[in-house]
C-alpha cells in the first residue's frame, strides 16, 4: 500500500480548489457539516472538503480513516465515483456515500450510519448502506494487516 506521504501529495491547485468548495457548499453539505463540526458527533473530529491525492472528499474523519460523500443526482451510476471509491479504499480509507435527499429527509439515519461505521459496527461492503470498506494489504509472512 502507498505510504501516507503519497496520499497527502496533491496536484497544484487542489488546496485552492478545496477552499472554493468550502465557500460554495451545497445545502446538504451545510446541514451535515452542522452535525459533524466541532466534534459534535460523539467527539469524533471531522474536516470538510479535504484533498486526498488527486481527489477532494466531502468529509473526513482522519483518526478512523472514514470518508463521507454526499451525492446528488449527477452521481447516479457514475463510473468516476466507483473509480474514486476504489482508489480511496486501496489507500486505506473506508467510504460512506449518501444521497442528498437522505441528508435532507433522513438525517438521523445518516448520523446513526456514520456512528456505526466510526464504531466499527460496519465492516463488510454494503451497497444498500453505501459503505465501502478500506482494502488492507495482508502481510504474507505473518498474516497481519498493514
Amino acid at each position: 500500500m502507498p505510504s501516507e506521504a503519497d496520499i497527502t501529495k496533491r496536484p497544484p491547485g487542489k488546496t485552492r480548489y478545496a477552499r472554493g468548495l468550502r465557500k460554495n457548499e451545497t445545502e446538504e453539505e451545510r446541514r451535515l457539516w452542522s452535525d459533524l463540526r466541532d466534534r459534535r458527533l460523539n467527539r469524533f473530529k471531522f474536516s470538510r472538503q479535504v484533498p486526498l491525492g488527486i481527489y477532494v472528499v466531502d468529509f473526513l474523519c482522519r483518526t478512523r480513516r472514514l470518508v463521507i460523500e454526499i451525492d446528488g443526482f449527477q452521481h447516479a451510476a457514475k463510473q468516476a465515483d466507483e473509480t474514486r471509491t476504489r482508489w480511496l479504499n486501496e489507500h486505506g480509507y473506508s467510504v460512506l456515500r449518501f444521497w442528498n435527499h437522505e441528508v435532507t429527509r433522513e438525517r438521523r439515519m445518516v448520523l446513526e450510519t456514520i456512528l456505526a461505521a466510526l464504531n466499527g459496527q460496519m465492516t463488510e461492503r454494503c451497497h444498500m448502506a453505501g459503505f465501502y470498506p478500506a482494502i488492507f494489504a495482508e502481510n504474507q509472512e505473518t498474516g497481519e494487516r498493514s
